[in-house]
């Protein structure tokens, strides 16, 4: 773990890489419907990734011991809101919409951390800022619709994409709330802790899927595979990356990174599956690239972990 926070030192990569593997979640979470329930596969992914953090996580949480009793009902909280109700409610949506809907409401992120942000803490943004966020979701809808912007008049809400939508509420939430760490915590010893918070909440709701609702898990190797990639990669490795650029550079900031998703699906779709690459996706890119910019550029310093 020290190897690699000394490789990737800027908070700007950690987003970066994060989007990368957040991208590929959503694809798998379509992918999987039919061979695993969504709560289940949320319940799994928790089970995954708290078990691969424990090895090195532990120690800081017995020597921090008397910082988690302190500060629990702030740890169980942030656990609540960030680790997962948060990706079940995105599974559970996706049986109901498409992954495009999901990436389109999914880019919704930055603004509800905005609007979150001002709702807890009074929290304001630079003009810079506001205008980053315009162009980079600018960007972000000329990659989805094609450049076509009549697309848009021909999407509909679901129940799905409400479901999402929620999830996409409880992770602004998390990402403000993060504030309220305690500082003295590491920050691995708290995802730890807020991943078997979130495992707490998951085990009834995962019990009662598989008992009542029918639940499945298919043991198939592509399964398997995803099922180990999602909790290693967009839940140990993606909210350690997360947690930290957040606490150096702000919610705000971090939050516009999302907007890289859509990007990121892009360019993996021509390297991987031999999809072409259009000039709409080089005009969206270039859009998004520009708007991080303008965002990371007009930032204010963030308040620091426990203010309030």
């Amino acid at each position: 773990m020290k190897a690699i926070s000394r490789g990737l030192a800027s908070p700007y990569l950690l987003l970066s890489v994060t989007a990368l593997f957040w991208s590929l979640n959503w694809v798998i979470g379509k992918a999987v419907v039919g061979t695993i329930s969504p709560l289940t596969l949320t319940f799994i992914r928790w089970v995954i990734a708290v078990t691969a953090m424990m090895p090195f996580a532990y120690p800081h949480i017995r020597a921090h011991w008397p910082v988690v009793k302190r500060h629990w009902k702030a740890i169980a909280w942030i656990g609540f809101w960030g680790t997962g109700l948060h990706n079940a409610f995105a599974y559970v949506g996706l049986h109901y919409t498409t992954a495009t809907n999901g990436v389109i409401l999914n880019s919704s992120i930055p603004v509800l951390i905005i609007l979150t942000g001002w709702i807890i803490y009074r929290d304001t943004i630079t003009r810079v800022q506001a205008l980053g966020v315009a162009v980079s979701l600018a960007g972000v809808l000329t990659v989805l619709t094609g450049g076509d912007a009549a697309v848009l008049a021909t999407l509909t809400l679901n129940r799905g994409d409400i479901i999402v939508l929620v999830g996409m509420v409880f992770w602004a939430v998390y990402t403000v709330l993060l504030r309220m760490r305690p500082a003295e915590l590491p920050g691995l010893a708290l995802l730890a802790c807020c991943g078997t918070v979130g495992l707490a909440f998951l085990a009834p709701l995962a019990a009662f899927e598989m008992l009542f609702l029918d639940g499945r898990v298919d043991l198939a190797p592509a399964s398997v595979a995803a099922m180990l990639y999602v909790g290693t990669f967009p839940s140990f490795i993606g909210y350690v990356f997360w947690n930290r650029a957040v606490s150096e550079v702000g919610p705000n900031v971090a939050g516009i990174f999302i907007h890289l998703m859509p990007a990121f699906g892009s360019l993996l779709a021509w390297m991987f599956l031999g999809e072409r690459f259009e000039a709409f996706h080089f005009a969206g890119i270039a859009l998004i690239l520009a708007g991080v910019w303008l965002t990371a550029r007009g930032r204010r310093a963030p308040p620091l972990p426990g203010a309030k």
